[in-house]
C-alpha cells in the first residue's frame, strides 16, 4: 500500500511547479507533499476547501497564541484575505500566511513584554475580588490593547498569588528565620513571576524560529484530519523515534533546568560523558556545537531543546561549553554512542501476598528498535520476563499497562501471542474498507496460568489492543478505571523527499499519517470508546477530559465483523470475579474517598481561578484537605512485600544511580492500592481454579 501511495504521490507533486512557474520554495514542497499524502493516503480525509481554510486560518491564530492574550482581533481581520487561502496552498499556490502571520506575532509578543514588565513593577492587590478565567473556550482574543492588557495583569496576579501564598506559609512555617514583610514577600513572588516569562520569552526568541512556527502552521492543518496526523521536521522526528525505541544515540547525561541554566545532573556508567573524565554532576551547559561547526548559546532553553541538539547519528561528535564550580570554562568534544534508556524497558518484580507469589511485570510502552534487528523488542523483553518468573516459580502475573501510550503493533501480536494459543489478535482496516486480520502464529503458549492485566484512562493505543484481545479471548482479567484512552487508529511515518518516500533521512522532514483503524477481534473498534475493565476501580482522573473521546477531531466509532476465534478456558466465572472485586472497592475507605474527592474536584475544574487571597487560601485548605485524607488511608494500608529477581540484582550490578532507582521504583510499588486490587483478584482467580478442580476430583466414577 505504502509503495503505491509513494509512487501516486511522486506523479501528483511532479506536476507542481509546472508552466515554468516559479520553483516552490521549502516551504510550499512540504505543504503540497503533506496535502497530496493525506488526499491520498489518510483513512478519512476531509473536504480541503473555503470551509476547511477558514477553519485553519482560525486555529492557526490559536495555536500561536493558545491563552490568546498576544494577538488582538484587528489582527485576525487585518488577514481577512488569506482566510480561503489556506486550501489554495495546499494546492500549490505561494505559502505566504503563516509568513504574515509571523511578522505579526513578533511585533504583538515585544509589545506584550513591555507589558508584562510593566504590570510587574507594581504590587498586586490580593484583596479584590475577581477572577481569572484560563479555559480558552471561553475566552475570545481582546478587542484592544486595554483588553489585552488586563488579560495578561490577570494572569500575572495568578501566578503571583500561588507564590506569595507559598512564600507565606514557608515563612509561618521557619520560625528560625529572618522574618520577611508581606511586602517583602509580594515583591519576591513578582520577581519570581518575572524570572519565569523572562525565560518563557528568552526561549521563544531563541528556538521558535520560522521553522517551528511553519510546523505550527502544517499541524494546525493536519491535526483538523485528526489528532495524529502530524508533520515532523527531521530533528522532531529522530526524537519520536528515540521515545518510541528507548535507544538514542548521546553522551549519556541527564539533564536538568536550573534558574535559566542547563545542568548535568547524572551520569550513565560506561557513557561517552563518564568515560570522559571530564564531564561532572553540577557543570552548566553554557553552548552546544555539532562537530567543529561554531557553538550554539543555550542559555534559556528547556532541557527538552537542549537534548535535541546535544544527540545525534552515532560516531558524531558533539562539543559542549561547560561552566565549572569553580566557574572557569571549559570544552569537551565528545562521540556519541548508543545509549539505552533502562527505565522504558519491561522489568518485574516479585510480590509475596497471603502464601502466594505473584509476578509483576511492568511495560511503560510497546517499544521496538528501528534500526537494529537485535535491539530491544518489548514483546522479547516480556517473554524474557516471563521465563524469569516462571523459574521463580510464580502462582500468577499481574500484566501492568497503566499509562501506556502504546508504540509497535508487531510487537502488541507477538505480546498477545505469549498468553495464547495461536489465533487472530487484532483486526486493521483501511480506506478500502477490508479489514486484515494481524494473527499469532505460533501455537505454544509461554504462559498459561492466572492473569489480570492494570490499565487507566491513559493506556492507549497497543495497550488497548493487547487488553482487548486478553478480554475477547476471557483469557485473563482487566482491572483499572471507567475506560481506557480510546486511541483506535494507526499511523505510519513517511519521508517527505519526493524522490525517497521511505528514507528515515528526509530533508523537508515526515508526516505521521493515519492510515487504518484498530478494531477488537469482536468486531468493535478500540476507537474513541477504549476498552472497558472487567473490574472497574475508582480513580483520581476519571472524570477530567484527557481522553480521545474529548477532541473535537477525533475519528468515530464503528464496528466490522467478528474474526473467528476460540475463547480461553480459564477456569473461572467472571461474573463471580467481578462481584468478589466490587465488593472489596466498595468496603474500602481509601477508594471510597477517591471516588468522593474526584467528583469533588471535577466540579472544580471548570478553569476559573479566584484572585482574592482568602478565597484562594480556602480553595486550597479544601483541596489538600481532599489530598491529606487520601494519603492518609493509602499509608494506614500494609505495604506490599514486593522484591526483584536475583537475575535483576546482578545485572544492576555495582552502578548505585541504577540501584537507588530501581529500589525507589520498588518501594513506590510497594505502596500502590491499585496493584494491590489486581493481586487480590489473582487469589480469586486461584481460589475459583482450586474449588472446581476440587469439585470435579470429588465426583463420583461411573462404570459400565
Amino acid at each position: 500500500m505504502l509503495t503505491m501511495l509513494a509512487i501516486g504521490i511522486f506523479l501528483a507533486i511532479r506536476g507542481f511547479g509546472s508552466d515554468n512557474a516559479a520553483p516552490p520554495s521549502k516551504y510550499e514542497r512540504i505543504l503540497q507533499n503533506v496535502a497530496e499524502m493525506i488526499r491520498q493516503g489518510h483513512f478519512s480525509p476531509k473536504d480541503v476547501n473555503d470551509d476547511f481554510s477558514r477553519k485553519v486560518y482560525a486555529k492557526y491564530f490559536e495555536g500561536l497564541d493558545p491563552e490568546k492574550n498576544i494577538f488582538l482581533k484587528e489582527d485576525l481581520k487585518s488577514l481577512r484575505r488569506h482566510e480561503t487561502r489556506v486550501d489554495d496552498e495546499l494546492k500549490g499556490a505561494p505559502v505566504e500566511f503563516f509568513q504574515e502571520v509571523s511578522k505579526i506575532f513578533d511585533k504583538r509578543v515585544e509589545e506584550t513584554k513591555k507589558v508584562y514588565e510593566d504590570i510587574l513593577s507594581k504590587p498586586f492587590d490580593f484583596a479584590a475580588k475577581e477572577t481569572y478565567v484560563v479555559d480558552p473556550k471561553k475566552t475570545d482574543f481582546a478587542a484592544t490593547e486595554a483588553e489585552r492588557r488586563e488579560a495578561i495583569r490577570k494572569k500575572l496576579k495568578y501566578m503571583a498569588l500561588e507564590r506569595f501564598v507559598d512564600l507565606q506559609e514557608g515563612r509561618d512555617k521557619n520560625k528560625d528565620s529572618v522574618r520577611k514583610t508581606d511586602a517583602q514577600l509580594e515583591a519576591e513572588a513578582r520577581d519570581r513571576v518575572r524570572k519565569t516569562m523572562n525565560r518563557i520569552y528568552e526561549r521563544n526568541r531563541k528556538t521558535f524560529d520560522e521553522d517551528k512556527r511553519f510546523a505550527v502552521y502544517v499541524n494546525t492543518i493536519t491535526n483538523l484530519m485528526d489528532p495524529y496526523t502530524e508533520f515532523f521536521p527531521p530533528v522532531e522526528k529522530r526524537y519520536f523515534e528515540e521515545q518510541l525505541s528507548g535507544t538514542f544515540s548521546g553522551i549519556g547525561a541527564s539533564l536538568q533546568y536550573d534558574e535559566g541554566n542547563i545542568k548535568i545532573a547524572t551520569l550513565l556508567t560506561g557513557s561517552p560523558a563518564w568515560k570522559s573524565k571530564q564531564v561532572e554532576v553540577g557543570d552548566i551547559i553554557t553552548k552546544v556545537g555539532q562537530g567543529k561547526d561554531s557553538a550554539q548559546d543555550i542559555a534559556g532553553y528547556e532541557v527538552e531543546d537542549a537534548v535535541k541538539l546535544i544527540r545525534g547519528k552515532k560516531g558524531t561528535d558533539v562539543t559542549l561549553t561547560l561552566k565549572k564550580k569553580d566557574g572557569s570554562l571549559q570544552r569537551v568534544t565528545l562521540t556519541r554512542d548508543v545509549i539505552q534508556q533502562d527505565e522504558v524497558f519491561a522489568r518485574s518484580a516479585v510480590v509475596e501476598q497471603n502464601g502466594s507469589r505473584i509476578g509483576y511485570i511492568y511495560l511503560p510502552e510497546f517499544y521496538i528498535s528501528f534500526d537494529d534487528p537485535n535491539g530491544h523488542n518489548s514483546a522479547t523483553d516480556v517473554a524474557m520476563e516471563i521465563k524469569k518468573l516462571k523459574e521463580a516459580k510464580v502462582d500468577g502475573i499481574v500484566m501492568d499497562l497503566r499509562s501506556n501510550g502504546g508504540g509497535s503493533l508487531p510487537a502488541v501480536v507477538d505480546m498477545v501471542g505469549l498468553f495464547i494459543e495461536d489465533g487472530p489478535v487484532v483486526q486493521v482496516r483501511g480506506r478500502d474498507g477490508r479489514p486484515m486480520v494481524m494473527r499469532d502464529k505460533d501455537p505454544g503458549v509461554l504462559y498459561d496460568g492466572p492473569l489480570t492485566v492494570m490499565v487507566n484512562e491513559f493506556s492507549a493505543s497497543a495497550s488497548e489492543i493487547f487488553a482487548a484481545a486478553i478480554q475477547d479471548y476471557g483469557r485473563g482479567v482487566i482491572i483499572g478505571s471507567s475506560s481506557t484512552y480510546g486511541k483506535g487508529t494507526v499511523q505510519r511515518a513517511i519521508g517527505l523527499d519526493p524522490d525517497n518516500f521511505m528514507s528515515n533521512n528526509s530533508e523537508l522532514g515526515s508526516l505521521k499519517l493515519t492510515l487504518q483503524k484498530f478494531y477488537r477481534i469482536n468486531g468493535g473498534a478500540t476507537q474513541l470508546k477504549g476498552v472497558t475493565p472487567d473490574v472497574v476501580i475508582p480513580d483520581q482522573y476519571e472524570l477530567l477530559k484527557y481522553r480521545e473521546r474529548d477532541n473535537e477531531n477525533a475519528l468515530p466509532w464503528d464496528e466490522i465483523s467478528k474474526a473467528n476465534y476460540r475463547s480461553w478456558n480459564g477456569g473461572y466465572d467472571l461474573q463471580t470475579i467481578k462481584n468478589l472485586s466490587n465488593s472489596r472497592v466498595t468496603a474500602s475507605p481509601v477508594f471510597q474517598q477517591i471516588k468522593k474527592n474526584t467528583e469533588l474536584l471535577a466540579q472544580r475544574n471548570d478553569k476559573e481561578y479566584t484572585l482574592n487571597i482568602e478565597q484562594y487560601r480556602q480553595e486550597q485548605k479544601e483541596i489538600r484537605a481532599l489530598a491529606k485524607a487520601t494519603d492518609s488511608l493509602i499509608k494506614a494500608n500494609q505495604e506490599l512485600v514486593i522484591n526483584y529477581l536475583p537475575a535483576d540484582q546482578e545485572r544492576i550490578g555495582q552502578d548505585k544511580n541504577k540501584q537507588e532507582r530501581y529500589n525507589a521504583w520498588l518501594k513506590d510499588r510497594s505502596r500502590d492500592i491499585y496493584l494491590d486490587q489486581a493481586l487480590r483478584v489473582i487469589d480469586d482467580i486461584r481460589n475459583q481454579q482450586a474449588l472446581a478442580k476440587s469439585k470435579k476430583e470429588q465426583q463420583p466414577v461411573k462404570t459400565f
